[in-house]
């Protein structure tokens, strides 16, 4: 089925095939002996395990060609799944605090998305567990480069670092006209989804699973059409939810809350787009029903202008028509 993915962290689609290729290509000794080794480390315990390796992962990324290479592999496999538009978030201090130039980064990314047949729009994740003023001076460094990018979002450690945090350089990003988004509800609280909303004034919710532990939360979600860019496989991985069949997918959309499937960091956490439907569908009373409202959800959530969005519902009605779904 014709799909968006909006919850993509481009640092967390590198294989280790591609690292290793790349640590070789840089000169970059990596800590694992073997591509084999580096895949059984990625065994996490929480969000925190998986950051740590995540990093190392990056580490190998210095020249604009290799963010590139990366965006390309990504959007390849972004093909393969049918995902017809996506929303790429990348980190630009992971690979700035290393001295990497931030235009490599936005330069490579941005090219790798023009020469791809799918769709695709960048949003600057700012890392929250850095400081706000980190995070102010990494948007004046990116505004040279206004024209590649669409919003701006928030991710990294949630615990301990709520979405207020960072109000003022989001009230920037908003005077600039940038879509704004924020992961929030993951490990955080339902709170940290209301701060979200009330103080940076985000348009989409990435993760929010845990809106669910407040009802009154739920509603006002509901009634706003308010996104949630959900993640399955990476709740698992990640121990938000034990196993699948823990997933409250189902319920969300019961809720009626915009819910869409996304890969988040599919390199790490076992799957890209079609890999999160297929174990989502197979381990929880799901139906072609939720499939059809999951895609339509993907395009209405999308930062698409109105007439190119309409163009995309019109695909996946044309295609559920054949299963007499519409």
């Amino acid at each position: 089925m014709p799909k968006a993915e909006l919850h993509i962290h481009i640092e967390g689609s590198l294989e280790p095939e591609l690292i290793f290729a790349l640590a070789e290509r840089n000169g970059v000794q990596l800590a694992y002996s073997s591509v084999e080794a580096l895949r059984a480390a990625y065994a996490f315990s929480d969000l925190q395990s998986f950051l740590d390796i995540y990093y190392a992962g990056a580490s190998v990324l210095l020249q604009e060609q290799d963010f590139y290479d990366m965006t390309a592999a990504y959007l390849a496999r972004a093909q393969a799944d049918h995902v017809r538009h996506a929303e790429i978030f990348f980190d630009p201090q992971t690979h700035t605090a290393r001295g990497v130039p931030i235009e490599y980064v936005i330069n490579g990314i941005h090219r790798a998305c023009v020469d791809s047949p799918v769709s695709a729009s960048l949003i600057l994740c700012f890392l929250r567990h850095l400081s706000e003023d980190d995070a102010i001076a990494t948007l004046e460094q990116a505004l040279p480069h206004r024209d590649k990018f669409i919003g701006v979002g928030l991710d990294s450690s949630e615990v301990g670092n709520p979405p207020e945090k960072f109000a003022r350089v989001f009230s920037r990003c908003r005077d600039l006209g940038l879509h704004l988004v924020a992961h929030a509800g993951e490990e955080g609280p339902p709170s940290y989804i209301e701060t979200a909303l009330d103080v940076l004034q985000v348009e989409r919710i990435d993760h929010g699973v845990r809106c669910l532990e407040d009802p009154a939360l739920t509603r006002r979600l509901a009634a706003m059409r308010m996104p949630l860019t959900v993640c399955p496989l990476s709740n698992i991985k990640l121990r938000v939810f034990d196993q699948m069949q823990d997933h409250n997918l189902l319920q969300l959309l019961d809720a009626g809350l915009v819910a869409t499937v996304n890969s988040d960091d599919p390199a790490y956490f076992g799957g890209y787009m079609n890999d999160n439907f297929v174990a989502a569908f197979d381990s929880l009373p799901l139906g072609l029903q939720h499939a059809y409202q999951l895609s339509r959800n993907s395009f209405e959530a999308a930062f698409l202008p109105q007439e190119e969005k309409q163009r995309y519902l019109d695909e996946v009605d044309a295609y559920f028509a054949a299963f007499n779904v519409v």
